[in-house]
């Protein structure tokens, strides 16, 4: 069996597996899996305004799952992407609202604001990492902690009340067009904005010198360095660009979906799904749009199940937990596949 042809199933297998689990928990819970699923499609697909807000929903997993993917193709493993998104929320937000410019200024500059935040927030475990080979998992699991409170004390500090003001008009991702054609949903145009990161992120590691070098370190860094790289460097640039694309999906929130932010009591879960969206495209960017594209449609298709065919909230998360357990178990059904394909060339 071809790499390509194991990479193709293993997802597809990983996503049938956890429908079929998901169906038999509805059904011992007293549900119809049927009405289930039915529900959950009509979720996503039923009509204009549901289409809008799956798309919507989408936007952000993208940027979560690059930011992870980059890492992990960098021989990195970046759990801080939830932190850096909320501090790039912020920052976008903060720029949004505290500013008074053309929309051709404001919009970009609120984009660069939360770039900023999320690569800055990223620079120190990458600087750690670096220096004092401190292990990244550690860094970034820690400094999520810290990015929440440190966002809710800012937002309290920024503010009287729970949530910060609303950006300008001239800072919003919002457009009355794309509302219109899909019943009035939260559709903006961040969408556009995550597929040029897809490509942006494609073209850093597949067409530049610095891709390879970023690359090279990832796979082996004594190698990299008897090479002449500058591994530490490598190192840094790599959480530092990661953790841009974190703060961009911070971005889309703060300028497209809400308009402002929010104090938070608890992770918005968008930067740890992240990692489940980048394991099922396997670390490739287009295969994290499509992994994006999955995750949004359960969260968005989730939301209609309670309502349409009575399956409460609890059982819908299970549903979605088992998905994304088996699309992180992955590896096991890559190597269940290698053997059966290894099996039958010996029987041959």
């Amino acid at each position: 069996m071809s790499k390509r042809l194991t990479n193709i199933l293993v997802p597809l297998i990983s996503i049938l597996l956890g429908i079929i689990v998901g169906a038999i928990v509805m059904a011992i819970s007293g549900f119809s899996p049927v009405d289930g699923y039915i529900a959950l499609w009509n979720g996503v697909f039923g009509n204009t305004y549901n289409i809008g807000e799956t798309i919507r929903q989408i936007t952000p997993y993208v940027f979560a799952g690059l930011a992870v993917a980059f890492a992990f193709r960098t021989g990195l493993f970046n759990i801080g992407v939830e932190g850096q998104l909320m501090v790039g929320w912020l920052a976008a937000a903060y720029v949004g609202y505290a500013f008074d410019l053309p929309k051709i200024v404001h919009i970009p500059l609120a984009l660069l604001a939360a770039a900023v935040a999320g690569g800055l927030w990223a620079f120190i475990p990458g600087l750690l990492k670096a220096k004092l080979q401190v292990h990244e998992v550690i860094v970034t699991i820690m400094m999520n902690y810290i990015a929440l409170h440190v966002v809710n004390a800012t937002i309290a500090t920024l503010s009287d009340g729970e949530k910060t003001e609303k950006i300008h008009e001239t800072a919003s991702l919002r457009s009355p067009f794309l509302e219109s054609i899909t019943d009035y949903s939260r559709l903006h145009w961040g969408f556009i904005i995550a597929i040029l990161a897809v490509i942006i992120m494609w073209f850093i590691l597949e067409k530049t010198t610095r891709g390879y070098e970023l690359k090279s370190v990832g796979f082996n860094q004594h190698a990299s360095e008897y090479a002449g790289m500058n591994v530490s460097k490598n190192i840094i640039l790599a959480m530092v660009i990661s953790g841009i694309f974190a703060g961009l999906g911070g971005a889309m929130e703060a300028l497209g979906t809400f308009g402002n932010i929010s104090k938070m009591t608890a992770f918005t879960g968008i930067g740890f799904d992240g990692i489940a969206v980048a394991l099922l495209g396997a670390n490739q960017p287009f295969g994290v749009l499509l992994g994006a594209m999955l995750f949004g449609s359960l969260k968005n298709g989730g939301l209609n199940m309670p309502n349409e065919a009575g399956i409460p909230v609890e059982i819908v998360s299970i549903v979605i937990a088992l998905i994304i357990f088996f699309v992180a178990s992955g590896y096991i059904i890559r190597v269940a596949l290698e053997r059966i394909s290894k099996k039958k060339k010996e029987e041959k």
